[in-house]
């Protein structure tokens, strides 16, 4: 299952690709997110590998994210494990002039395990998209805010 959104934000490309690639600001835009962990690699560089964890409620959740390629400030794309998906995700960033950025995301669920995330899958289909879409818009409030 494919998905992409694209926002525009009304920072330059400089401060949107710097505010991106800090994991401190995860927790400002991605509800639930407790704390990233490097495992192996060096943060952000290709083949580096760290553990996101995420808390909403009593959920608690945990993914592996794997770089496999880091063009910054055009693009970074990742591979993101859990016990019931796996998804890659290319992030990239265009400037619309000096003051403006465009930040586009192509996603792509390649597995889905137990017969739960199957289900949300057929019947839900759209409700990865807008998760990711929602990240998106919340960045862009964080971002226009700094």
């Amino acid at each position: 299952m494919k998905f992409k959104g694209s926002v525009d934000i009304d920072r330059p490309l400089e401060k949107v690709v710097a505010l991106f690639s800090d994991p401190k600001n995860l927790g400002e835009y991605q509800e639930g997110f407790v704390r990233k962990e490097l495992l192996s690699g060096n943060e952000g560089t290709e083949g580096a590998v760290s553990k996101l964890y995420y808390k909403t409620g009593s959920r608690e959740m945990e993914l592996t994210e794997t770089i496999v390629a880091n063009r910054l400030p055009e693009t970074i794309e990742a591979n993101y494990h859990h016990k019931h998906m796996d998804n890659t995700l290319k992030s990239s960033f265009v400037a619309l002039g000096e003051d403006r950025t465009r930040y586009e995301i192509e996603g792509e669920y390649t597995a889905f395990r137990g017969f739960f995330p199957k289900l949300m899958a057929l019947l839900f289909p759209g409700i990865f998209r807008k998760q990711a879409q929602k990240w998106m818009d919340n960045f862009k409030a964080f971002a226009e805010r700094e």
